[in-house]
Formats: structure tokens, sequence, C-alpha cells
């Protein structure tokens, strides 16, 4: 949560008052008698006027300025399309030269005038603490003028909301129309004031396109920077903090900055902010104090690289009124949104023409004449005026009000409806970046569009101080300082920490904690300074100690448990969470017993069993079917014979039914295999049928609550407020152990039925004890372990990110294993009996294989290349052909034998030539 600042200028608004009332008065006395001239402007006035428009500008503003060209084009256009109706307008300025004199004369010396002026020439700016105030009861009497003076049906404007509910004030008793032109009217004004009609597009979608920017970069934490007035404290800042929370982006700071705050001012908020780590900004002001505060920003080097500035619309809208200069010099890769505007149809480029025209001979000082949105919009309500009153009604008030909410027409804007006195919210935004000397578009974003709103992808960004790579958003320390990290001293298990005392002052610290924290580092994309400093205390004031700001982060095995997250952040857990509940190992019988025959062997081992069975059966059916009418037949007969022959083994010997020597060797490795497997299957299954299995004494919390039984838990963990507020164990039967070899010799004296620890730590509790104890009902969820961060840390993403790359690269898994395989088991029971695998008889696979393989090739080529009649000398004609591969091997290595000695002989002979 963040407070909302009250604006600072109230507090001296009661004094303020006090001492400018009777020149106030002075003033609206002079008003009263400059009923038709000083700051009001008549159109005409002639006998055929049928009805008349008020409007009230800010003159000493650029949108100001715009609407005021821009009305009076609308009703001089109005006027020449409709010949029979003639309507006049009248507008008065809310910050009058009179006002603006008398102001500046009693409160010069309480004010400061504008630190800079170069955005716009002509623009004077009194910075006086109470001027906005006195300004807004100006334009209350300046509508009352209006309507009660000059008789105006309706009124435009003004600009800002805090003069606009004044001016609806004065609408609603007189019953007037007032067609507001403020972008941040509540959504409740309507109601409030019967006759106000909102005449420009809610513009708080805005809020939404900025908070897409922003998730598209990446970036989790911004500042915001407002004006401080009611309207961006109450509307604006609301909205875009509910916008950036959408998509899990906090604001981290608000900074409000008062309408008149000076460049010294200026200077230490931002240093402040330069101070901090945060470098995304997001800026919502006015453009007279936006540009002066990006001034004193480029002064003190915060417009460079690393730095992020995204403005609003109050900017972005009036982008194309600043001047070229003060853009490359001070606002250069800026990012911001401003409202759409279709400059493509022929009525605006008809509209864009005249009123560069009209603006450059009416404001010659202005370097720019371009309109904006704020033109456009000022067009459009003040032809809706008009079209309201072109039937002949002159009589106003509620009759008018309904004609000008049923009013539908084609403007600059698009579709002009009123829909409950307002026009529908504005849903489709540029999104700009100032480079050079102007604004580009890089894209639109609609609520409309896709998932992230964006029409298509932006273009590539200029980033301030020149670069293309998007910011980190975040700076870290300074290489001057440190990190200092806190490591738990008291951690009852040393695979997890172990903090060990060296020669002197040096401190070693050792653990699974500390080895993923030292991976984790490794893959940040900066390097990150640390130092670790040991803390012996309990977990839950270790955490505190960096809400004291005594530590930066804490590395150990600190549980993440919700009430910690009152002092700090966590990051992703790094170890498995849960908590889990251990309990004595008793021994128990096999009581499902269904499947128990196919225990002794593992699929694989049935698997490989089965196959080098029907092998060595198909080799001796291959090479014994010619000697036997019985292995021959149809094909469905010979199968069968196969298999029978091939199983048959295994339960009965067959050497003398066999006629070839081949048949007989692959049968005989068979058999030894065969009374191998069959002997260890026959052992391991009465095994199985006549060993116990370890099971736990205690199979659920109710059993251990229901008989009132002790349980046990680690000293200086969440896990006792966890058992009575959550498991609702009774306090005086649980008890606490300040060692795993406290609470594990209480399991095996009885002195506790059940310990309920961290999984990591039951793990290493298992390990050690792998045959008295076990784990017992389910998993209670909790966080696991974490590293602790202060509440706001940018380094918690960065962390978290790098924790899940040490995760998926697998280094996690072999670190935990690593510290699971540095537990021995200190129980010295024979391991049970489990299922056996190949891995245990490889070797006799691989020997009956190969003598089947061996005599199947043999039978091959001895039918194959030595063509022999007789069947009766087969076991000659076997030694024969043994005898005959022995000779060729022989010879072929007599003749390579030869070849060799020969070279070497050349080789060693002295040379013929000299």
């Amino acid at each position: 949560m963040v407070a909302i600042t009250v604006p600072t200028s109230l507090h001296k608004m009661g004094k303020l008052c006090y001492f400018f009332f009777p020149l106030m008065i002075s003033y609206l006395l002079f008003l009263q008698m400059e009923t038709a001239h000083g700051s009001t402007d008549l159109i005409d006035e002639n006998d055929d006027v049928k009805g008349s428009i008020g409007a009230i500008v800010d003159y000493s503003s650029r949108i100001g300025k715009e609407e005021k060209v821009a009305m009076e084009m609308a009703i001089e256009n109005f006027n020449s399309h409709y010949t029979d109706l003639h309507i006049d307008l009248l507008i008065n300025s809310s910050q009058g030269e009179p006002v603006q004199a008398a102001l500046a004369v009693k409160l010069l010396d309480q004010g400061e005038a504008s630190c800079n002026t170069s955005a716009h020439t002509a623009t004077a700016t009194i910075t006086t603490p109470g001027a906005d105030f006195f300004l807004n009861i100006v334009a209350s009497y300046t509508a009352r003028e209006l309507v009660y003076s000059h008789g105006v049906k309706a009124i435009l404007g003004p600009q800002s909301w805090e003069e606009a509910s004044l001016v609806a004030e004065v609408g609603s008793q007189s019953h007037t129309p007032i067609l507001s032109l403020a972008y941040s009217t509540p959504l409740w004004a309507t109601q409030r004031w019967p006759f106000l009609i909102q005449a420009s597009s809610d513009q708080s979608a805005q809020m939404k396109a900025i908070a897409a920017v922003i998730e598209s970069q990446d970036w989790h934490r911004v500042i915001a920077i407002y004006e401080d007035i009611p309207s961006a404290a109450t509307g604006a800042v609301l909205r875009l903090s509910e916008a950036l929370k959408d998509v899990g982006i906090e604001i981290g700071h608000l900074l409000p900055l008062p309408p008149s705050a000076s460049c010294s001012s200026l200077t230490e908020e931002l240093k402040s902010l330069k101070e901090g780590q945060c470098r995304v900004f997001v800026v919502h002001t006015s453009l007279q104090l936006g540009v002066r505060l990006f001034e004193t920003a480029r002064k003190m080097e915060m417009m460079g690289e690393g730095y992020v500035w995204i403005i609003t619309d109050t900017i972005g809208n009036l982008v194309h009124s600043i001047k070229a200069s003060t853009i490359s010099s001070s606002m250069e890769g800026i990012v911001g949104v401003k409202s759409y505007l279709n400059e493509t149809k022929p009525e605006f480029k008809e509209f864009y023409r005249r009123f560069r025209r009209k603006f450059s001979s009416e404001h010659p000082d202005e370097d720019k004449n371009e309109p904006g949105i704020y033109a456009a919009n000022a067009y459009d309500a003040a032809w809706a005026a008009a079209l309201a009153l072109k039937g002949g009604n002159m009589r106003g008030g509620q009759e008018l009000l309904d004609k000008i909410s049923n009013t539908k027409f084609e403007g600059l804007l698009g579709k002009i409806q009123f829909h409950d006195k307002k026009l529908a919210p504005a849903n489709t935004f540029q999104i700009i970046n100032l480079v050079g000397r102007s604004d580009r578009e890089l894209g639109l974003w609609s609520e409309t569009a896709t998932d992230s709103g964006f029409s298509a992808n932006l273009a590539q960004l200029m980033w301030p101080g020149g670069p293309r790579k998007t910011p980190r958003g975040w700076t870290p320390l300074t290489d001057e300082k440190s990190l200092k990290i806190g490591v738990p001293g008291l951690s009852n298990f040393n695979q997890l920490v172990e903090v060990v005392a060296q020669d002197g002052n040096n401190i070693s610290f050792k653990g699974f904690s500390i080895e993923v924290f030292k991976a984790v580092e490794k893959r940040l994309p900066y390097a990150l300074r640390y130092e670790f400093h040991c803390f012996n205390g309990t977990y839950d004031n270790l955490v505190r100690q960096v809400y004291l700001k005594k530590f930066d982060a804490v590395v150990g095995d600190v549980a993440i448990v919700a009430k910690r997250f009152e002092h700090a952040e966590f990051t992703q857990p790094y170890a498995e969470p849960g908590l889990v509940m251990i309990t004595p190992a008793v021994r128990s019988k096999r009581s499902n017993k269904a499947w128990l025959f196919m225990k002794p062997f593992t699929k694989a081992m049935w698997a490989l069993t089965t196959f080098v069975t029907v092998y060595n059966g198909f080799v001796v059916w291959l090479i014994e079917r010619n000697h036997c009418s019985e292995l021959r037949g149809s094909v469905l007969n010979q199968i069968g014979t196969l298999l029978w022959l091939a199983f048959a083994t295994l339960f009965s010997l067959h050497g003398e039914k066999l006629h070839s020597n081949l048949s007989r060797i692959a049968m005989v490795v068979w058999l030894f295999v065969a009374l191998v497997i069959t002997q260890s299957y026959t052992a391991n299954l009465t095994s199985m049928l006549t060993v116990d299995r370890l099971e736990p004494t205690v199979t659920d919390i109710e059993t251990l609550k229901s008989s009132n039984s002790m349980i046990g838990y680690c000293r200086g963990s969440f896990v006792a407020a966890y058992l009575k507020d959550v498991l609702h164990f009774d306090e005086k039967n649980i008890k606490n152990y300040s060692s795993p070899e406290g609470y594990a010799q209480a399991l095996i004296n009885g002195d506790i039925a059940a310990a309920f620890l961290e999984a990591p730590v039951a793990k290493l509790l298992l390990a050690k004890y792998c045959k008295r104890f076990i784990k017992a009902g389910p998993t209670f969820q909790v966080g696991g372990l974490g590293f602790v961060f202060p509440r706001g840390s940018l380094l918690v993403h960065d962390i978290s990110q790098a924790l899940l790359r040490v995760s998926e690269s697998g280094e996690l898994k072999e670190l935990e294993n690593s510290m699971l395989s540095s537990e021995k088991c200190l129980d010295v029971e024979d391991d049970e009996t489990s299922s056996l695998s190949p891995s245990s008889f490889w070797v006799l696979f691989i020997i009956s294989g190969g003598t089947s393989t061996f005599a199947l090739l043999a039978y091959i080529l001895h039918h194959k290349l030595i063509k022999l009649h007789d069947p009766t000398s087969e076991p000659k004609t076997i030694w024969r052909f043994y005898t005959a591969i022995t000779k060729f091997w022989l010879q072929r290595t007599r003749k390579f034998s030869q070849r060799f000695s020969d070279v070497e002989l050349s080789r060693s002979s002295p040379n013929s030539g000299t």
C-alpha cells in the first residue's frame, strides 16, 4: 500500500484566504463593471443573434490557446453552414491579466518565479502557493458573469477539474449546461451536478497502456511522480496503481510535486530518488512542471543511460508544442502515451490547415502551430453545443441539456455521442518515443487488441543516453558497498548451514544453503558484492534484522512463512516445501500378496529373461530341425515347438535328445544360466514371503491428538506455532529439541511419538536413520526455504530468476544429492529384500547369448561355405571346419608378418646414392 499525500498548498489556505479576501472582493467588483471588456471576447453582436455560448479557457496556457482558436473556428464554420441561425461565442479567461497582476504583487515574496520558460516563450506562470485556489474562485465568478450578465445558454470548459467543479455548481444552480473539457472528471460528477456534461473522453485507460509498456520491458517496480493537485492524487495515481497491480508491478515510491515547485526543491527530491535503486519513473504532471523536472534531471545526470522516464498524456498530448531544442537537450529518450487522433481524415486535414494559419496569426510568439487533441476536443464540444441550439430552442435549461445529451454527429475525434451525459471513454493510445527534435510513434495500444494490448510489436526504442538495449530498470549497490548478509549460526543441521570459526577472527560458511546462493550469484547478469555475517539468534529475529536494516539479506535455512513477510520478502524456494511427520518404524508382513510372484524380478529382468530364452530356443531349433522330424511341419507347429523347446529347458534336461554338438554347447551354457536364475527367483520370493516391512507406528495426526501423545520439533523454527495454530495440538504435548540427535533419541526411547520437521531436514534425518524412522501421513504445505531481502528490494526478482536457472540446469539437484550423500546410515541391519534386476546377471546373459550366437554363426557358415553331403560325418566335418578356419588365420598372419619384416629391412639398409 502507498499513501497519497495531501496537497501541501492546503496548509496555508486559511491564512491566504483571510489576507486576500479584500483584494478578491475588489477584483470581483471590477469584473462586474467590465461586463463586455477585458478578457471577454465576443465574436459578434447584432439583432439576429439566436443564441450565445460561453467558454472559459486559460489564455496563459498552450491548452487554452488551442481551445480558444478551435472553438472560434467551430462557431464560424457552424454559422457559415447554417445561415438561418447565428450563434454567438463569448470566451472568458480563467487566468486574466488583472488577477495575475493582483496576485503577483502581493504574493511574489511567498512564491518563486518559474525556473525555466523555454517550453513556451509567452507563458508566464505565477508560482504562488494559493494562486490556484483563487483562480478557481475566479472561474466560478466568470461562469456567473457569463450566465447572468451575458445570458449564455451553455458554457464550454474549463480544462482543469478543480475549476470545472466550481463552474458545475454554478451551472446546476442556474440550470445552464456545462460541457466540461476536463479529462480527469470523476465518475460521480454528473450525478452530483445534473447540468454537467463530460464533453471529453475519460483517459484513465492510458494507465493500462503505461502498465503494458512497463510489463513488456520486464520491469517490476516504478516510482510515480505526480503534480500535487486533488485530481491527480485521487484519480490518476490511484488508477495507475491499480493498472500496475493487475500486471504484478509495484509502485515503490510516490513523489508529489507542488505545481509551483522550484528548481531547488526539485533538485532535493531528485537527489533522494537518485540515491535509491529504482530507475523507472512515471511522470504525471502539467507540461510546465514536467519540463522543469526534466531540465533539473538533466543537470543531475539523471537523463542518461540506465534511467527510464515514462510520461502520461498530460505531457504526451502537448509534445507537439514543445521546443525542439528542449526535447533534444532535456527530454530525449522519454517514452510516453498520448491520446489517439486520426489525422488522416479529410475533415481533420482541413481543420489542421486552417488552424495553423489562424493560430500563427493570433500567437506569433509560439514556435509551433500544430493542433493537438485538446483543440480537436474543443472544436467538437463547441459544435455539439451549437448543434443543440439549432432547433430554435432559446429557453435553455433542461430542454437544452436533453438536446445536448442526445446529440449525435461525426466530429474530428470520431463519433460524438453522449451516454449518461458522458462521451465514451478513450480506449486507444499512441505509444511515443521522444527522439531528436520531436516524437515518433512506436505503436498503438488498445483495450480491444491482443492480450498485451498492442496492435503490433513496438518499434525499436531509444532510451535516455542513447542505448537501444532495454535498461535493467534498477541499479545494484555501488562497488564501494557490499551486501551485508546474515547467516544463522544456530542451524541444527550442518549440512544446510555450517558456521566454522577459524584462526583469529576468520569465519567460514559452508552448507547446502550457502552453496546454492553462490551458484545463484554466478548466474546473475552482473557482479554482486557481499559479505557473510553470523547471527546467533532465532530465525524470526534474524529476519527482523533485515527490516531494521542491520542486514541487507539473509542466506540460510530460513523457512518462508506468512508472518515473516511483515518484515521482509523472500525469493522463490530453493528447497522442497512442506512439513512432514517422522515416526519410529516397525516391521509388518506384506498384506497384499496377489501379485507377489512378480516381485522377485524387475520388469526389465522379466523382459530380458524371456528374450534370451526364446533366442536360445530358436538357435537350438534351427540347428536340430534337420535331424528331428518332430521339429518340422506347418509354420504354426514349428512356432509352438520352438517356444516349447525354449521354455522347457528351464525345467528339464534335453541333452540326450540333441544331435548336433553346436546345439549341445548352446544348451549346456543356457541350462547353467537357467539354473542360477531359477534358484535366485526362488530365494528372493521366499525372502519376500517371510521378511517384514517397515511401517510407521502412527499413520495420522488425529491418532496423536486422540491419544494425547507427545510430539517434538526443532527449536528455533516456525513449527511450534504451526502445530498449535494450524494443526491444533495441545501446547503441553509439544517438546522442542536443540539438535537432530535430541529428537532422534527421543523417538527411539519413546519420549515422543512423532517429530514434525521441514522436508529438507526430514530427508537428512531419514538418510542418517534409514531403518529406524519413516515418514508418515501427508505433507503439510508450507513455503519451503528461501533467501530473505528487504521489502521492495529489486534484487528479489533477479535472484529468483537466477535460482530458477540453477534449478532448471540440474545444478540444484546435484547440490541436494551431494548434501544427502554426506549422510551415512547408522543402522547396520541388512538391506531390505528388493526385486532383482538385470544388473545382477548381465555377465551370465552375455555368456549365454554369446555362446548361442557363436553356435548359430558356425552353423550358418558350415552350411554355406563347406559343402559336405555325408550327415553321419558331422563331428569330423565340424572339426575340419574349425581346422580350416585356424589354418587360414595362421596363413594370413604369417604373410602379414613377412611383409612387415621386409618393410623394416628396406628402411634399415644404407642409401645407394651419395
